[in-house]
């Protein structure tokens, strides 16, 4: 008995140590990933099962009218359909100088046998007429590049350079790869950062006049330090190499830093935002974050608390207990415009006006580089606490200088189901008009992989302008499995410009009869 009574601090001790190892810190939002998932000894040609099954919800272009514009909605596709392979967490850029070169990227999976996780690469070089890509990062035609851990942030710089960021597994760190050939293939990992890491995104600086033209971004959070703060590096040469880690902040009392956006504005000018939730559970995003830099991210000008929010984070239970979050989207006007300069940060919110008692999608901007920002307005305009919830929004802010918000939404399904949204306003966000832009509608749930998080389906979703298109990139289930789904909206109709006509004279008149074979020119 003395014998047992010895022992048992030692079992104790064994069980604390060995419980926490094994448990992630709560509030970090990566994936719970099971111990091993792919050994990059094992080279295949085909690392992800593929099928070009092509489903369609409907073959004609909706157009909507609306008290500003006419829009077109063409049918939704899958960038790159897959039958077994489960594409999520979705992100989409647009080439700086090529707007018909675009490139996706999502959380890829597959099931078959040990879990394998990926970055998509999805690209268009003909405007979206065509798509092609795989489902992980390839160094050379069939050989997968290892080491790739989820949570894509992209980029494509000013020489066409494709640009990857990324957690690693099993290998944790922040990691970063390019192509130079449209995603064909890619250098191996860089890393930027050992250690426990979370919630990346990349911006690239795509402003010719900027002293820090072609300047690449990724923003994260530090979770390898107490309270983790937000992390910044950059590459100066297409992600050949990367600046050591900058430390942008010091998280607020009580709080933490996570779920970073990154974006440049023309004069160079660099911001970060990020959500502030408080430490303990429910770990709700309480307030924005904000940082700038004016010298190409080497220092930093921090605001802790930009301004209030309250955030969407947790579960829905009506949805499956999907998991959200209120997580930040930056986008600045580079347009030329009006409001060239203005920048933009959209997130899900509830309980705090302009938001309701369900989520609804809230827009901040700045009109003076971030000094101060305007009272947030509720970008969503079905009625406010109706029940319905609208979730992870991604902005855009197309060429025209018009601001562009995609998220989903339920207010026409069941409480269990989801359709795609887009609200567009054409005045710098103070009004703004919605158009239902998914053809088809689909169930939230968790991604059924083995070893996948509870709740997860993706952490956020995507959109991108170019030819006078939006490019909105989320993912749904309606297939059978989670893909990539896109359906370009038409936003430019090109109207004749002002013109003075010089022949035929003024009030002369032109008749057309059925077989007529005159010709008439007109000159302007």
């Amino acid at each position: 008995m003395k014998k047992l009574f010895a022992i048992i601090p030692f079992i104790i001790l064994g069980f604390f140590i060995m419980t926490g190892q094994d448990t992630p810190d709560a509030e970090k939002w990566n994936l719970a990933l099971p111990t091993k998932i792919y050994d990059p000894s094992v080279k295949t040609s085909s690392p992800l099962p593929q099928s070009y099954e092509n489903i369609s919800f409907s073959n004609e272009r909706r157009i909507i009218y609306t008290p500003y514009e006419v829009l077109g909605i063409d049918p939704n596709f899958r960038v790159l359909p897959r039958t077994n392979s489960y594409q999520s967490e979705v992100d989409i850029v647009r080439h700086p100088t090529n707007p018909n070169i675009m490139f996706g990227s999502s959380n890829a999976f597959n099931n078959l046998g040990t879990l394998f996780i990926s970055e998509g690469v999805y690209v268009t070089t003909n405007g979206g007429l065509n798509w092609f890509g795989t489902d992980s990062m390839q160094s050379a035609p069939g050989v997968v590049v290892p080491n790739q851990g989820g949570d894509p942030g992209i980029a494509i710089d000013k020489n066409g350079v494709f640009i990857q960021t990324h957690l690693g597994y099993p290998t944790s760190g922040m990691f970063a790869n390019y192509s130079t050939n449209n995603g064909a293939t890619w250098s191996l990992n860089y890393t930027i950062a050992t250690g426990s890491q979370d919630k990346n995104l990349a911006g690239t600086d795509d402003y010719p006049s900027s002293p820090y033209y072609g300047r690449t971004y990724v923003a994260w959070s530090l979770f390898n330090l107490g309270s983790p703060p937000i992390g910044v590096s950059y590459t100066t040469n297409s992600g050949l190499n990367w600046s050591s880690v900058i430390q942008v902040n010091t998280s607020a009392s009580g709080h933490y830093s996570q779920g970073a956006d990154v974006c440049t504005g023309p004069n160079g000018d660099v911001y970060v935002v990020w959500a502030a939730p408080i430490s303990g559970s429910p770990y709700t995003e309480d307030f924005l974050g904000f940082a700038k830099s004016t010298n190409g991210g080497v220092n930093w000008t921090v605001t802790d608390n930009a301004y209030d929010m309250n955030g969407i984070r947790g579960t829905f239970s009506t949805k499956s207990n999907i998991r959200v979050n209120g997580f930040p989207r930056i986008k600045v006007d580079k347009s030329g415009g009006p409001r060239h300069g203005w920048i933009y940060v959209v997130t899900a919110e509830k309980n705090l006006a302009p938001a309701g008692a369900d989520p609804d999608v809230i827009l901040h901007k700045s009109t003076n580089g971030g000094t101060t920002w305007l009272p947030g307005v509720r970008v969503n305009q079905d009625p406010v606490n109706n029940g319905k919830f609208q979730w992870f929004p991604a902005i855009n802010v197309d060429q025209a200088g018009g601001v562009n918000i995609v998220y989903y939404d339920d207010r026409n399904t069941a409480s269990d189901s989801s359709e795609v949204y887009m609200s567009r306003s054409l005045d710098g966000g103070v009004t703004w008009t919605d158009a239902l832009v998914s053809d088809h509608r689909f169930k939230p749930k968790s991604i059924g992989v083995s070893g996948i998080a509870a709740g997860y389906q993706g952490d956020y979703i995507g959109v991108t302008s170019a030819n006078g298109k939006l490019w909105p990139l989320w993912m749904d289930d309606a297939s059978g499995i989670y893909q990539a789904w896109t359906a370009p909206v038409q936003i430019s109709t090109y109207p004749l410009n002002a013109f003075n006509l010089q022949s035929p004279a003024a009030g002369y008149r032109i008749e057309s009869l059925p077989n007529n074979t005159t010709t008439y020119t007109f000159n302007w």
